[in-house]
């Protein structure tokens, strides 16, 4: 009997040690004093207190402790071999209360509920499509608040924040094309087809910025024309009689129109802006972002190959070769804004959002349409640096101690942090990471992003993960959180990613649904709103939460392969766009990477192997650690 009463005592005394614990460090409810961000005791001192001292990753575990370069002593455990996997389980349990919560909460999703959800987002779609076309065509953008259609700023041509998307083009309407075909609706696919033959003209006194035009009008144009020409027809016999490749038509004359960007410029990466009547402004900047000058190349390139004319995949790619010969040599790293004449540097941040994103992102999805080895050689390169000198937190999202991963903006050549901000446009990067096989990065960097769209029911522009609050404050209905969602559940089938997408379509409904469509959030918090509804808000936000709850769309269910550009259009992954008919457009060229093609095809591989049966069937991130991202971020 007394060897239990020890042992009852030991218990009754690492309980009440907690409980100090618990009590001296804040770990219960966050207090803030009127201040916008809590203040309480750092999860991450907890941590070290249970932890065995050990050696310094030069990344760190713990993202939020060193952005001034500070550490904590880590306290030695006499006993450190021993306690090691009870230490970590205590660390764990301060997130593991109510862990059934989450399991009851996310473990299923009727059909029922699929069925509503889906409805919900088609409703959500007409919603807007119908009001713009009542309300604001041929103009380029609905505004939803007066119900009345948006064109360029024509009186203050310095308004880029419109005039650099908005070229007197039916904006909208080309943007939205593809869309109409994946809700199943031809009748009104041909009819707006027909409207774009009728009424849209490029010969306009429009100064645009390139990289909009390509990614939302010519991505648009070239995506409708293939999938009005398939003949696989994936959406059933969407031609019409008369119908002679017109959208291509328009989309060369575009594309021609944007070619002087690519002229009297040192380096061969392109000006940002043009006029589509008279070429590059007299007044025009040297200075562009890496993904604007960087993400022409898949458009580009199936333009080329359709119409047999190399010059635009050669200006796209040569423009891509450009700017990976400028990244650090210590780094890998690229930087954010670049001298087009110079090739200097002008702004060296490096991170996954605002002016770099698409540009990764077109290296992987270049190679899987064109099946070009040194495209995906450099994707390999810049994801390896990305990951060693971007990536903070834990080692592994779903196993071990301290943060959660997370990618924050660094220094270009030190790899050093450069601020404590994210953007909403990084979370377009867990679905890259899906399309890269890197599933289980994918999860948690996810995680994050929707934690935070819990916390404010949207996305701000920037947000603080310091200070745990938003930086910048506007959401201007954004797809990149949906878009991940999408490709995640696509990969896992769990159905906590179906709840991810009724979470932000009720959001949406609640929050950005006005008189004639859907708003722009001008405050994530106060929800206020501003009288603007972007395109890519029907081209990819209401696809991609269509797709997600439409289990038996044709995209899903065709023996062919699609892939959705930047702006969410559909491209088939098809030999076609494999074949040229010129020779190598960069044959020998001093700067290109020599390694052997590697044997894994992107294009044909399942990641269905890589999804563990955990994460398939129960949550895709333990209960612990979606707790411990929920508090990081405010929520509790």
């Amino acid at each position: 009997m007394q060897w239990r009463s020890i042992v009852v005592g030991l218990v009754v005394l690492r309980l009440s040690l907690s409980c100090v614990l618990w009590l001296a460090f804040g770990l219960g409810p966050s207090v803030s004093w009127g201040f916008n961000f809590h203040l309480g005791f750092s999860l991450h001192k907890l941590d070290l207190l249970f932890r065995e001292e050990r050696g310094t990753d030069p990344r760190g575990s713990s993202w939020s402790q060193r952005i001034h370069g500070q550490r904590y002593e880590e306290t030695a455990s006499t006993c450190a071999k021993v306690e090691e996997e009870s230490l970590k389980r205590s660390y764990l349990s301060f997130f593991d209360g109510n862990k059934d919560e989450y399991v009851r909460r996310y473990r299923t999703f009727p059909d029922t509920l699929k069925a509503k959800m889906k409805d919900m987002a088609k409703e959500m779609f007409y919603f807007g499509y119908d009001n713009y076309m009542k309300y604001a065509f041929p103009e380029d953008e609905l505004n939803p608040i007066d119900c009345e259609g948006r064109g360029p700023d024509v009186l203050n041509p310095s308004n880029i924040n419109i005039n650099d998307v908005l070229g007197n083009y039916s904006l909208t309407l080309i943007d939205t094309l593809d869309t109409l075909l994946v809700l199943g609706n031809v009748t009104e696919f041909q009819r707006a087809v027909k409207l774009v033959i009728d009424t849209v003209s490029f010969d306009k006194d429009s100064t645009v910025q390139v990289f909009e035009a390509n990614i939302r009008i010519l991505g648009g144009l070239i995506s409708s024309h293939i999938l009005l020409t398939d003949p696989k027809h994936p959406f059933g016999k969407v031609g019409f009689e008369g119908y002679d490749n017109e959208l291509l038509h328009l989309a060369h004359d575009l594309a021609v129109r944007l070619l002087p960007a690519f002229e009297n410029t040192s380096t061969g990466i392109p000006y940002p802006r043009v006029n589509l009547k008279t070429g590059v402004p007299p007044d025009s900047i040297n200075e562009t972002c890496t993904a604007g000058a960087g993400s022409l190349l898949v458009e580009f390139g199936i333009l080329s190959r359709l119409i047999g004319d190399s010059t635009f995949e050669w200006v796209a790619r040569r423009a891509v070769r450009a700017l990976w010969s400028l990244r650090s040599n210590e780094t890998g790293l690229l930087g954010n804004v670049v001298n087009i004449q110079t090739g200097q540097w002008v702004g060296k941040q490096s991170g996954l959002g605002a002016g770099m994103d698409s540009f990764y992102e077109y290296l992987l999805k270049s190679y899987i349409l064109f099946g070009e080895k040194e495209d995906y050689k450099m994707f390999q390169a810049a994801y390896e640096s990305i990951q060693n000198h971007m990536r903070r937190g834990r080692e592994s999202c779903n196993e071990g101690e301290g943060d959660p991963p997370l990618y924050v903006n660094v220094n270009m050549f030190s790899g050093e942090i450069m601020n404590t901000w994210i953007d909403s446009l990084q979370a377009f990067f867990p679905g890259l990471q899906v399309l890269n096989g890197d599933v289980d990065n994918a999860i948690c960097l996810h995680a994050f992003y929707y934690a935070i769209w819990k916390r404010f029911g949207a996305l701000p522009e920037r947000y603080n993960w310091q200070l745990q609050a938003p930086d910048v404050l506007f959401y201007p209905l954004r797809p990149e959180l949906v878009e991940s969602t999408y490709l995640l559940y696509q990969a896992t089938k769990n159905p906590f990613y179906l709840h991810v997408g009724m979470d932000i379509l009720q959001s949406l409904e609640k929050n950005a649904k006005v008189r004639c469509g859907y708003a722009t959030l001008h405050h994530v918090v106060d929800k206020s709103k501003e009288d603007r509804m972007e395109s890519f808000f029907l081209s990819e936000t209401c696809k991609y939460l269509y797709l997600l709850f439409d289990e038996d769309n044709p995209l899903h269910k065709s023996d062919n392969k699609y892939i959705f550009t930047t702006e969410g259009h559909v491209v088939p992954i098809d030999k076609l766009f494999r074949e040229k008919q010129w020779n190598d457009l960069f044959p020998c060229e001093e700067g290109v990477l020599t390694e052997s093609e590697p044997n894994n095809r992107l294009s044909n591989i399942s990641n269905c192997n890589r999804i563990s049966e955990e994460q398939r069937y129960s949550l895709p991130l333990k209960s612990a650690y979606m707790r411990q991202i929920d508090h990081m971020v405010g929520l509790y």
